[in-house]
């Protein structure tokens, strides 16, 4: 049974195939048609919605992308879809009135998937006190595509809707019914297609019983197999919800952030101790994907251009494996064995990432290389750490994507800077050797000459930066169309 709060009613529904898309059942089984389907990826947004979780006594509203988002995953949240928001008597809501005296809408395919990010935005910023700058509807409304509107009217309506007279969710009657709705911590019955364990104890033993099944967080990749390769799993087994992986843990040498934290609360978390990172992470996707997927289901995807593992790579982070037998921590560039290959165990679930806290002097950098600047996929993704003391490289660490069968550490590269004088020479030649280091292939994306050339440049990037040269614009290094 899935139970969900929708227009302030709990809605019950029975024998959900687990791999049904959140998108499916609002179109197909519920008949919500306002929502959209698109690109079936979660590139274009059409498909947003928003859902509400009880987080202590608030609601956390999060805009995300039902097309990749399974059914499932939604029980015992709040849900809302565009039909949701008419206010008394039919009235537009603050985001639909901003958007009609703004113009912001032609054809109309993409409107409804923005005006939930922008329901989002109202809830977590508008109601809570907070401007919206044009700066922040850009970046929150990256992972919504409009291909005939043009979105300066779009950002118009972002920015002027909190101008509009208030509507507000009671959040304290969706607080009572969420919690109505809350399971008890109970062991998955065996003939259960759809396993979503709520401590890490029963995940484990989950694990144990049922290795054929599929895994699934977010299910930002996974969604994917499911519209487009059409792929179908008897059994799935969802860590979302175990209480222990969705926290994020402070130590004094480093922080252990769980396989269940999505990528939006992860990036928050290393962004308030590097806030160099803030940037890069804001390119990662759009905020949808961002509030579903999560950290532990990117690492354990692994992906060659995947962008978070260079950077973790460079980091230092380390990962940990847990089965009823135990558990086991090695280095994350050791988790990998081949294209997307990796060492976890049959009955092993990835379910901690740990990195190590900043230390003075730490120089860190990452950089990403990309047709688009927002909501696209790497060609290139270079990470760098260097610590560097009277002029010498004391310790270095370098991650690197889009240039081998996995995510990678220049270990050559790495060998050579070690203890040598941080010098434009040294640099020079410490170019040719991480250039030598990987042979990348030409794909849609990027030549291989065209990898391995911008791959030194970014090195030498990251000197000049290093001597006090200003900031380079990051739209600078866009991919041109003609080198792909």
């Amino acid at each position: 049974m899935i139970e969900f709060i929708r227009q302030g009613k709990v809605v019950r529904l029975e024998q959900v195939a687990p791999t049904r898309t959140l998108l499916e059942l609002l179109r197909e089984d519920l008949h919500c048609t306002g929502t959209k389907e698109g690109c079936g990826e979660g590139d274009c947004g059409a498909c947003t919605v928003v859902l509400g979780e009880a987080k202590g006594e608030t609601i956390e509203f999060r805009a995300i992308n039902s097309c990749i988002r399974l059914a499932h995953s939604i029980d015992g949240l709040a849900l809302w879809t565009v039909e949701d928001l008419a206010c008394a008597a039919g009235a537009a809501h603050p985001v639909q009135q901003a958007l009609l005296q703004q113009h912001a809408s032609q054809c109309g395919f993409c409107t409804p998937g923005f005006v939930m990010s922008l329901f989002g935005m109202y809830q977590n910023h508008v109601l809570r006190g907070k401007t919206i700058t044009r700066a922040l509807a850009q970046q929150e409304l990256s992972g919504n595509l409009c291909r005939c509107t043009g979105y300066r009217p779009i950002l118009d309506a972002a920015v002027s809707m909190g101008a509009l007279p208030e509507v507000r969710v009671d959040e304290a009657v969706l607080l009572r019914q969420l919690k109505r709705l809350k399971r008890s911590p109970v062991q998955a019955n065996e003939s259960d297609a759809y396993l979503a364990p709520l401590t890490l104890a029963t995940l484990l033993q989950a694990r144990a019983e049922h290795p054929d099944a599929q895994i699934v967080a977010g299910c930002t990749d996974v969604g994917l197999w499911i519209n487009k390769l059409h792929m179908a799993f008897a059994k799935v087994l969802d860590l979302s919800r175990v209480q222990e992986l969705r926290r994020v843990e402070r130590y004094p040498h480093h922080i252990a952030i769980g396989a269940a934290v999505t990528l939006s609360d992860a990036f928050a978390a290393l962004g308030a101790e590097r806030e160099q990172l803030h940037s890069f992470f804001a390119r990662f996707a759009g905020l949808p994907v961002r509030n579903s997927g999560t950290l532990g289901g990117n690492v354990a995807n692994g992906s060659p251009i995947g962008d978070s593992m260079p950077l973790l790579i460079a980091l230092g982070a380390n990962v940990v494996l847990m089965s009823v037998r135990g558990h086991r921590e090695l280095p994350l560039e050791q988790l990998y064995t081949g294209y997307r290959r990796n060492v976890i165990a049959a009955d092993e679930v990835l379910a901690w990432i740990k990195l190590p806290r900043p230390e003075k002097h730490e120089q860190l950098r990452v950089y990403k290389i990309s047709k688009r600047f927002d909501d696209d996929i790497s060609a290139l993704c270079l990470a760098l750490q260097l610590h560097i003391a009277h002029g010498v490289v004391q310790r270095v660490s370098i991650g690197v994507g889009g240039v081998a069968a996995t995510p990678v550490r220049a270990v050559k590269t790495e060998t050579f800077l070690q203890s040598k004088p941080w010098t434009q020479a040294t640099v020079q030649q410490a170019v040719g050797v991480l250039r030598a280091e990987f042979s990348p292939i030409s794909d849609m994306r990027a030549s291989a000459a065209y990898r391995s050339e911008v791959l030194g440049h970014l090195l030498q990037r990251y000197w000049l930066e290093s001597q006090g040269a200003q900031q380079i614009n990051l739209e600078s290094f866009q991919l041109p169309e003609a080198a792909a």
